[in-house]
């Protein structure tokens, strides 16, 4: 066996710079390659494709490694079919003479913060083909290699089975609201008269302006209803330009992609019970008889987002759900006592999911020290005195 050296990526791989054609080759009818712009085509590893190019100029081979080159740079995936690539991407193809393809996305995935490191640019950050070619990289024997993509495979499969787990459970949830909720008879109300909309800030215009609250920009509120807490304002900073809530509220992301995406939560554990944050929310705060987790449930359905979608106004990119949609989107409202049977059950099942996010949390810190010992060179000394 061979000693671990450190090689540019230049020299163990090719780099084939995205180019994009043009946007009339465009279609979603399978005709011509998978098209790959950049990080958001990504999703899971091994993307999936949206759209397709009947003229492709530049293109990508299976077990390549794709690169997002610009805004953000470097993020990696693997390419499990022959695509074609824009300029937010490029194709680095392993020499599998000198580097296993599993090994080199392993790699410059530990690399990640010092490749975002090099992008240059005021308007948003990228990176060249020099930049790429000027990465090193732990190389020793392709056998040791292979010894190490399959413990970090291995380390890999864990963490996306307790993924998995907890995405079922978050099915669960939303099978479980339809089950007891889906079939109602009665007679159907507007949404706003079940909540007030946008509560106004007058009701605390007399608190200590002193006070912390709780602050939370969109990127503090996920996809599945959880948040954030992390950042803290005081009043005064927030009274004038943020939104305004208090706990139990429901937060609703209004403007496009966060609403289609299914941003939104329930505020909880707030600060002094207040708080403030992205002037893209709308609040919905609960009226007697509405339980705040039966609200935020009915919020996140695929049908509602696809309702508020299809109200939305304004122009591309700056779409936005108006606050009169609550007025025209109508239900019928289930006894407050299936109300807090249902918050019951969400109750256990996210008692559920805090246990195996904790576990995924040890997962993924030991995929973190497995990762470092691989790529400090420490795991190939292992290697090496093993046989």
């Amino acid at each position: 066996m061979t000693a671990i050296k450190y090689k540019k990526v230049s020299e163990v791989c090719e780099i084939i710079m995205g180019q994009s054609p043009s946007s009339d080759t465009y279609n979603d009818r399978k005709e011509g390659l998978p098209f790959f712009q950049g990080k958001a085509d990504f999703g899971k590893l091994y993307p999936t494709p949206k759209t397709y190019c009947s003229a492709p100029l530049k293109i990508a081979n299976e077990n390549d490694i794709l690169m997002s080159v610009r805004a953000p740079v470097g993020d990696v995936n693997i390419a499990n079919t022959k695509c074609c690539i824009g300029r937010g991407l490029a194709a680095i193809r392993a020499n599998n003479d000198m580097i296993n393809y599993k090994y080199l996305f392993y790699a410059l995935n530990y690399k990640k913060n010092e490749i975002e490191s090099m992008g240059t640019g005021s308007t948003f950050k990228a990176i060249s083909k020099k930049d790429i070619e000027s990465i090193k990289i732990p190389v020793s024997d392709i056998e040791n290699q292979v010894k190490i993509v399959k413990a970090l495979d291995k380390a890999q499969e864990l963490i996306d089975k307790r993924k998995a787990q907890i995405e079922a459970l978050n099915q669960l949830t939303q099978s479980v609201f339809l089950e007891m909720f889906g079939n109602l008879k009665g007679e159907k109300v507007p949404l706003s008269e079940l909540c007030y909309i946008n509560p106004s800030k007058k009701e605390i215009e007399n608190i200590d302006k002193e006070f912390p609250v709780t602050f939370l920009p969109m990127a503090n509120v996920s996809e599945n209803g959880e948040l954030d807490l992390s950042e803290t304002r005081l009043i005064k900073e927030v009274f004038e330009s943020f939104t305004y809530f208090r706990e139990g509220d429901v937060l609703f992301a209004k403007i496009t992609p966060c609403m289609e995406n299914g941003k939104g939560a329930i505020a909880r554990n707030l600060i002094n019970n207040t708080g403030f944050g992205s002037t893209e929310f709308h609040v919905l705060r609960p009226k007697e008889n509405v339980n705040s987790t039966w609200l935020y449930y009915l919020t996140s359905l695929q049908s509602f987002r696809k309702q508020a979608e299809a109200n939305m106004t304004g122009s591309a990119g700056q779409k936005r759900v108006p606050k009169q949609f609550f007025s025209k989107y109508k239900v019928v409202l289930p006894p407050i006592e299936l109300q807090n049977q249902f918050a019951k059950i969400v109750q256990k099942i996210q008692s559920q999911k805090e246990i195996i996010k904790k576990s995924l949390e040890e997962l993924e810190n030991n995929f973190n020290s497995l990762m470092q010992r691989a790529f400090k060179g420490e795991l190939f000394n292992e290697l090496m005195n093993t046989k």
